[in-house]
Order: structure tokens, then C-alpha cells, then sequence
């Protein structure tokens, strides 16, 4: 973990309706998020905390405790609080698969996604091959019927924790050397932007379900029966308005958080 503390918060408005504590922990993560906070940064002791909020101990330890149920700090036995190494701090500017720009995000790649929090990130390539489009995907990535799509199954993990199941597929007549690269090393996105010609996903359709996990879900994910799994369906299109690729990924859901904007 880093050694760096980061700077102590501001002081909250007193008019704010929240619960004092629920006060604490947002203007708290506000401040760690704008401060650039990196994952594994350590926090100010509670002590610290506590008297430069005007508050308790125990409320200064209830905030902490309500950002540690979101995922967002954690604790280490005599050592403090630490951002949680596994998830970014806020405000996001795209989820690790990528994100619908209609909705104020930015389609991202997993490894660009890490990069940008100070996360490490690697892949374990379960599948990987050239085949036959099906007609409902040749539909949906506007492709003659059984043309040829790359099709790759991918665990990826976020500092050494397994995170998400990733299933992509894409046109491989967009970027031939797809089928010649290793995505155990590779980035995904990388590989599209250097392709010849180059492949830019410019915006994507976006949609979340939530659901059990399954047996093979939760053996590759390292989790539990209790925790659930978040399903990102997307279609990520390039910068000629193309159907650039198609997504499937399933993300573990004590380590995936969505947001987005809603105007009327």
C-alpha cells in the first residue's frame, strides 16, 4: 500500500438532512475522489477525522463503515483506512467495460480503466477463437450471415482480485490481427486503435441486469452463494458508426459499482 496520507476534508454544511454520519461519508469521499486519491492511499486516522469534523469517534467510525459496505475504503487491523484497492474513486468517467456517452460517460477499456485509478490489471484468456457469425449476431453487428467473428472469453482481475467475465465478439474483417494477439498481455482497445485501419468504439448501448450467480461464475469469481452478479450488456460502435463489438460481461457485485445521470 502507499504511505502518503491524504489531506484532511473540509468541514460539512451544517444544513445538510442527511444523518450526521451519512454527512461525514459523503463530504469525506468528495474530498478523497477530488484530491486524486489512488487505490491503497491511506486515509487520515479516525482520530484525525474525528476532531477536525466536530464529531464523535464512533460517527467518524460509522462514515467510515457506511464507505466500507459501498466498496470504497478499507481497513487494515492497527494501520488505519485505506482506499479500497478495488475500486476507483468517483466520480467515474466510464465503467471497466466501457459506458454509453449519451449518459455523460466515456466507452473506456478495462486496462485504461485501471491505469487511470492506479489499479494493476491482468487477463486469463479461457477462450479464444475465429468462427461463424451466428444470424442473430450478424443482425446485431450488421455482418453477413456466418461471417467471421472473433469470439474471446476473458477473466480479468483488478489487483490480483478476479473481478469480471468478459465474452467479446467482434467482426474480425475490423481488425484482422485479433485472431494473432495474446489478450493474456494484450489490451483489447489497444489492439483496435492500432489495427490497420485503426478501430475507435466512439459510443456504445448499455444495459445492467442483476442476477444470481452460477456454479462457474462463482468458482472463476471467487465468490460466495450470497453475492449477486451484475450483467453489462453492450454494443460499443467505432468512429464510422459501425457495430464495432459486442459484450457480455458479468461482474462480481460486491466489486461493481454503476452510475450515471438522469435529466429530465
Amino acid at each position: 500500500m502507499h504511505s502518503s496520507e491524504l489531506p484532511l476534508p473540509r468541514g460539512l454544511l451544517a444544513e445538510d438532512a442527511l444523518p450526521r454520519y451519512a454527512q461525514v461519508a459523503s463530504e469525506l469521499w468528495t474530498e478523497v475522489a477530488a484530491n486524486g486519491a489512488k487505490a491503497g492511499d491511506r486515509l487520515p486516522s479516525e482520530r484525525a477525522l474525528a476532531t477536525r469534523y466536530g464529531v464523535s469517534r464512533v460517527t467518524m467510525r460509522a462514515a467510515l463503515s457506511d464507505l466500507a459496505e459501498r466498496g470504497l475504503v478499507e481497513s487494515a487491523a492497527a494501520r488505519g483506512w485505506y482506499v479500497a484497492r478495488t475500486v476507483a474513486p468517483e466520480p467515474l468517467e466510464g465503467s471497466p467495460g466501457g459506458s454509453p456517452a449519451s449518459s455523460g460517460h466515456t466507452v473506456e477499456g478495462f486496462a485504461d480503466y485501471a491505469a487511470k485509478h492506479g489499479m494493476t490489471t491482468r487477463s486469463r484468456v479461457l477462450k479464444s477463437t475465429v468462427r461463424p457469425a451466428t444470424i442473430d449476431e450478424a443482425e446485431t453487428l450488421r455482418v453477413g450471415p456466418g461471417a467471421k467473428l472473433f469470439d474471446m472469453r476473458r477473466l480479468r482481475f483488478l489487483d490480483d482480485l478476479p473481478v469480471v467475465l468478459e465474452h467479446n465478439r467482434l467482426p474480425l474483417a475490423l481488425c484482422p490481427a485479433l485472431a494473432e494477439t495474446d489478450f493474456s498481455k494484450a489490451s483489447l482497445f489497444a489492439t483496435l486503435r492500432s489495427g490497420e485501419p485503426p478501430q475507435f468504439p466512439r459510443v456504445a448501448d448499455y444495459s445492467v441486469e442483476a442476477r444470481q450467480a452460477d456454479d462457474t461464475e462463482r468458482e472463476l469469481l471467487e465468490i460466495n452463494d450470497a453475492t449477486p452478479v451484475l450483467l453489462a450488456h453492450q454494443l460499443a460502435f467505432n468512429q464510422d458508426g459501425r457495430p464495432l463489438e459486442l459484450t457480455l460481461a458479468i461482474y462480481r457485485g460486491d466489486r461493481y459499482r454503476f452510475r450515471g445521470s438522469i435529466t429530465s
